[in-house]
């Protein structure tokens, strides 16, 4: 089983290749808005919640070496608003809703979905763009209906739910390593 799965996840960084101009894209949206003072709104659902958490912290706290933080905020960590927002309007309200309380014109929305189906995903990324935010979408598969609806799209085409995961956080790493030297250089605020 082990050769297997490590033959998955080589095809499948393999063909990460060719999102280079795509992941290029998406850092340069997270330097302009983290440096020109805008904040990251990150979204995901279950175990995409939990690479966004990571990618999230990588600003806030830091990436590699010493920086001042940089404000990212996940949007999947309030369980209280989450349940609020779920009860009182539905569950695909439930990132929507914080794009538009905490989302304004130069801030990011960064959502992650491995089928590119999630309903609050796709409200949020529509809510973003009525707010006027840019967008990055870390999606599977084909990336469902969710592509085509973020500014840039990193679509990992596997069909593994794991190694699309796996996948997520790499290219969430490698827009730190573009963008982590140019936030070193900001003055602290």
């Amino acid at each position: 089983m082990f050769q297997k799965s490590l033959a998955s996840a080589v095809t499948t960084f393999e063909g990460l290749a060719e999102l280079e101009n795509n992941l290029l894209r998406a850092a340069d949206l997270v330097r302009r808005c983290l440096l020109g003072g805008g904040k990251l709104l990150v979204a995901g659902n279950g175990g995409s919640a939990a690479d966004g958490m990571d990618f999230s912290t990588e600003f806030t706290c830091r990436y590699s070496g010493d920086r001042r933080p940089f404000p990212a905020i996940n949007l999947a960590t309030d369980g209280t608003l989450l349940a609020a927002i779920g009860n009182d309007y539905a569950f695909e309200e439930v990132f929507a809703r914080q794009v538009w309380a905490f989302g304004k014109p130069g801030d990011v929305l960064v959502v992650y979905s491995t089928s590119g189906k999630s309903p609050n995903i796709l409200r949020a990324l529509d809510e973003a763009k009525v707010r006027g935010l840019e967008s990055i979408a870390f999606l599977g598969r084909d990336g469902g209906p969710a592509a085509g609806r973020a500014t840039v799209d990193l679509i990992v085409g596997a069909e593994v739910t794991a190694r699309i995961q796996e996948a997520h956080k790499f290219l969430g790493h490698c827009i730190c390593e573009q963008v982590d030297g140019d936030l070193k250089q900001a003055q602290p605020s």
